[in-house]
């Protein structure tokens, strides 16, 4: 017969914790090392910059719906045009890759955390604030880059934009 285990009422109260406090998730999240929150971090980080570049997209799209269309002027279209080039090749599909190579690859290959988890949290770090300063280049006094995404040498001439600033 098995014998009947008797638990001190002591001991049967639930176990109660404090309540979190506020912002102790993203405290935790935001100085986290662990290479999964990292990589979840660049891909909701990267997400929110491809919303931006499509919204950059949709006012590009506003631009072309007609002839002769003046929702824009020619140097704030050459500014869109290469700030949605830049933000989605620098700022979304580029960072994605890094924040899935985050999340899966100490899995695949059994490591505990990446190497060095602190510089993997600083390399976040920068690419969010740098993405920020990117973003925020619309409202600096002379605007942001108008070059076209691509840069080449004979198209990012003085000359070759329309508007262009000395």
């Amino acid at each position: 017969m098995a014998e009947k285990i008797v638990v001190p009422p002591r001991l049967a109260r639930p176990i109660t914790t404090a309540p979190a406090r506020k912002g102790a998730v993203l405290a935790g999240w935001l100085s986290s090392t662990d290479h999964k929150v990292i990589g979840y971090m660049y891909l909701i980080t990267s997400f929110a910059f491809f919303c931006f570049a499509g919204v950059i997209a949709l006012l590009i799209r506003v631009q072309l719906m007609s002839p002769d269309n003046d929702f824009v002027s020619p140097a704030q279209y050459n500014q869109l045009f290469t700030m949605h080039g830049t933000i989605m090749l620098l700022l979304f599909a580029t960072p994605t890759f890094v924040g899935f190579t985050n999340v899966v690859m100490p899995l695949q290959i059994g490591a505990p955390d990446v190497a060095f988890p602190r510089l993997n949290l600083l390399s976040y770090y920068l690419f969010l604030f740098g993405g920020l300063i990117l973003a925020c280049s619309f409202i600096a006094p002379g605007g942001s880059a108008a070059f076209g995404w691509y840069a080449y040498a004979p198209l990012n001439s003085a000359g070759q934009l329309p508007g262009h600033r000395p």
